[in-house]
């Protein structure tokens, strides 16, 4: 495969979700400023420009973080490559270039979306009605994946897409993880106190899992039993162990065909293998955001190991 159409296919699937990840990170800041109206917003929209990666570009532009100032440079900012919208149209534009490489149904997920996206008035992002655009945006995302998964050949064209999935998807568990035990927790609070219920709550609703973490647990909210579903149970889909876990498995397909194995083999496998054999107590002991600091960093030193060996 030419590295042009495996780099398109890589980053159509990064732009894809990583406009659900930014639409689920204002998920949980609206559910949280909803909650709590007076308790601390403008840190809690601070929190989220700085756990999605967007601060420094913001605060270019405005000065401090009000609600809707960062839904507007989240969801539809030009300026912003990472907002929902640019997302959107990056990802559409990937996707033209690999036209031939898509199934049907892949490129109708795709393809729709930008058609349905630019239709959209300026009602649909306002901050009283946006919660439905982010909505939307997470069922799109979805049923994108899901023509991935059940209409891509089993090739090299697949297990592309699928790495630039995954590589995003643990980026975005291992932000939201952050900016909820190290920004938004209280001064008052120690690292496993008693934190707010319902901030954790909505943690777990933005990565669908309240009902997965009742499932396995059969316990209440505790802040150290959500780390855990989210950064070592395998069976969760949003963990950073099960992204890793693809990963793996997708960079052991290329190397199967392309006969070679380089850094980024052995960086996701040593990333792995961190994890499988991490207990939570320990990462507690060791400090949850240090961590989750160390976890984003290997993950973008991977993703650039990546980019060298396939994507020149």
């Amino acid at each position: 495969m030419l590295s042009r159409t495996a780099e398109s296919l890589y980053w159509l699937a990064r732009y894809t979700e990583r406009a659900e990840n930014m639409a689920r990170m204002l998920q949980v800041t609206l559910r949280m400023a909803g909650l709590f109206p007076d308790a601390g917003s403008e840190n809690e929209w601070h929190s989220t420009l700085v756990a999605s990666g967007c601060a420094a570009g913001y605060y270019t532009k405005y000065q401090e973080a009000r609600p809707d100032t960062v839904i507007h440079y989240m969801t539809r900012d030009p300026e912003n490559t990472s907002s929902i919208m640019s997302c959107i149209e990056i990802a559409r534009r990937n996707s033209r270039a690999v036209r031939t490489a898509l199934t049907a149904d892949m490129w109708h997920a795709v393809n729709g979306t930008w058609l349905e996206a630019r239709g959209l008035g300026d009602d649909a992002f306002a901050t009283e009605s946006v919660h439905r655009f982010l909505e939307w945006v997470t069922e799109r995302s979805r049923l994108f994946d899901g023509a991935v998964v059940g209409t891509m050949l089993r090739n090299d064209a697949c297990w592309f897409t699928r790495l630039g999935t995954f590589i995003e998807r643990a980026d975005n568990t291992t932000r939201l993880l952050d900016v909820k035990y190290h920004i938004l927790l209280p001064e008052h609070e120690t690292v496993g106190g008693a934190v707010d219920y319902h901030q954790w709550a909505a943690i777990l609703r933005s990565v669908s899992a309240l009902r997965s973490y009742h499932w396995v647990y059969r316990d209440r909210i505790k802040p150290w039993l959500v780390a855990e579903l989210l950064i070592l149970r395998p069976e969760t889909p949003r963990s950073l162990i099960n992204c890793l876990n693809e990963i793996v498995v997708q960079l052991d397909l290329l190397a199967q065909i392309y006969g070679r194995r380089n850094e980024c083999h052995r960086l996701a496998g040593q990333m792995q293998a961190k994890l499988r054999y991490q207990r939570i107590d320990q990462i507690f002991q060791g400090g949850l955001h240090e961590f989750l600091a160390g976890f984003i960093d290997a993950n973008i030193e991977l993703g650039n190991e990546i980019s060298r060996q396939y994507l020149p």
